[in-house]
């Protein structure tokens, strides 16, 4: 792995040390998922920044450790509910966060991915770090029962922390900031830190030396104020809707990432919207060019928003944990929640060239300025006990084949569509199956902003 360079250092604010080989017992496993974007990304970048310190990182999708490849289907259905019943999917976040959690069938199915979880842990393993709330409620159970016998670490990739994500039995829950380091405690959560946010360290600010370039590589326009608009890696939420309004209040022209929903990138175009995209490599050259952000879900791009020096702006957001990290962005001083279509065109005002802009800069800037050792990475190699005997996590073990009543039972299980705001909702008191027949019914109700359904689609961007 490569070693960052000064210049990626001054942009984090973490002061690594030079590229080391791993040495023996110095293993920490990542479990992320691929829902989405902002789980695998945060991995990403912990992993990265881990090895600059000379440990060797396993990184592991949680939807692979669920039995007979129920993750995909959940990954689907998740997909398939923002999509086509976004109403739906807003009752199962508020159903699951007042009761505090999940229901029994959705617990069953956690059950179910703790042997392989433990089978997937190679024996020098020092600690365990989930960017997943499932697999968070997995690591907690094995940690109850004593069978993981090393430390289980939760760094939280959402603003707004939802019961879901804090698990009795983690050792650690990290934050990016106070207020979901202080929901955390709330919900329970035995340590709570606030550690700062981890992302890819080219997100960093620019002046317009490099502003101009930027926007050459793109063919955007040279000099006019440029709104980037993001909706998650599948492009979901009223994003044409938005981009119109965006271009139609002259403030701005919208600039369009809809991840692997290429579909809706030919919409947009078709409907005049010049400059839309689907998925985009480079993307801190793309927020480079631009002058804001806006945003419907609050989860990783607004942090590299931050870290790039752009003000953020929430609006029209996906129900769920995009209204609630909307309210905690705009809580922390960091970023503006839109409420109001009338508030479009002054707000972005202001963002582009007003004081909310320059205190929005300053604030999202602030967050990358911590003190090393008390930054994500130094909580975890803290928890771990780095320079002490690994405890033992166990010989793998061999995988055996499911029985036929078993996959049946976990194949119904995962109908309960086990994915919420931050890509895990359980529907506690809703019924699963009939959720799943109402969204795949022709006569669904769609509300009038939602965008069409695109296919469904793997992979990300943010």
């Amino acid at each position: 792995m490569l070693s960052p360079s000064p210049a990626d250092l001054a942009a984090t604010g973490i002061a690594l040390p030079g590229p080391r080989r791993p040495g023996p017992g110095r293993r920490i496993v990542i479990i992320s998922a691929s829902v989405g974007a902002g789980h695998d990304g945060a991995a990403a970048e912990l992993a990265r920044r881990l090895g600059a310190y000379g440990w060797s990182v396993d990184r592991l999708d949680f939807l692979d450790l669920l039995p007979a490849r129920l993750g995909r289907a959940i990954s689907s259905g998740y997909h398939r509910l923002l999509t086509h019943a976004p109403g739906c999917y807003q009752r199962i976040y508020a159903d699951t966060e007042r009761a505090g959690g999940s229901g029994p069938g959705a617990r069953a199915l956690l059950r179910s991915a703790e042997k392989p979880t433990l089978r997937a842990l190679p024996p020098d393993t020092r600690a365990v770090v989930s960017t997943y709330p499932g697999a968070s409620q997995v690591l907690g159970a094995l940690r109850r029962s004593g069978r993981l016998t090393v430390p289980a670490i939760t760094y939280l990739t959402d603003f707004s922390v939802h019961p879901l994500w804090v698990a009795a039995g983690v050792d650690l829950h990290l934050a990016a900031h106070a207020i979901p380091a202080a929901q955390a405690r709330a919900c329970g959560a035995a340590r709570a830190l606030e550690s700062g946010p981890v992302v890819d360290p080219r997100f960093s600010p620019v002046g317009d030396r490099e502003r101009r370039p930027a926007r050459a590589r793109f063919g955007l326009p040279p000099t006019a104020p440029l709104a980037l608009l993001v909706a998650g890696s599948w492009g979901v939420g009223p994003v044409q809707q938005v981009a119109a309004e965006i271009r139609d209040s002259g403030a701005a022209v919208p600039v369009v990432v809809c991840g692997r929903n290429e579909a809706l990138a030919g919409r947009l175009r078709a409907a005049d919207i010049e400059h839309a995209y689907g998925w985009v490599e480079d993307m801190p050259g793309l927020m480079h060019a631009a002058d804001v952000l806006v945003q419907n879900a609050g989860g990783l791009t607004s942090l590299e928003a931050f870290a790039a020096g752009l003000p953020v702006a929430s609006y029209r957001c996906i129900p769920g944990h995009g209204r609630t990290n909307a309210a905690a962005l705009q809580d922390a001083g960091l970023a503006t929640w839109i409420r109001d279509p009338a508030d479009l065109k002054p707000v972005l005002t202001d963002l582009l060239g007003g004081p909310l802009g320059r205190r929005q800069r300053a604030a999202g800037l602030a967050l990358f300025t911590a003190d090393p050792d008390t930054g994500p990475v130094a909580a975890i190699l803290r928890a771990c006990g780095a320079g002490t005997a690994p405890p033992p996590v166990g010989p793998p073990r061999r995988r055996s084949r499911p029985a036929p009543r078993r996959l049946a039972v976990t194949a119904v299980l995962a109908t309960a569509l086990w994915a919420t705001a931050v890509g895990t909702g359980i529907a506690a008191t809703h019924n699963g199956l009939g959720v799943l027949r109402a969204i795949d019914h022709p006569k669904v109700h769609r509300p009038d902003h939602a965008e069409p359904a695109a296919a469904p689609v793997e992979g990300h961007r943010r």
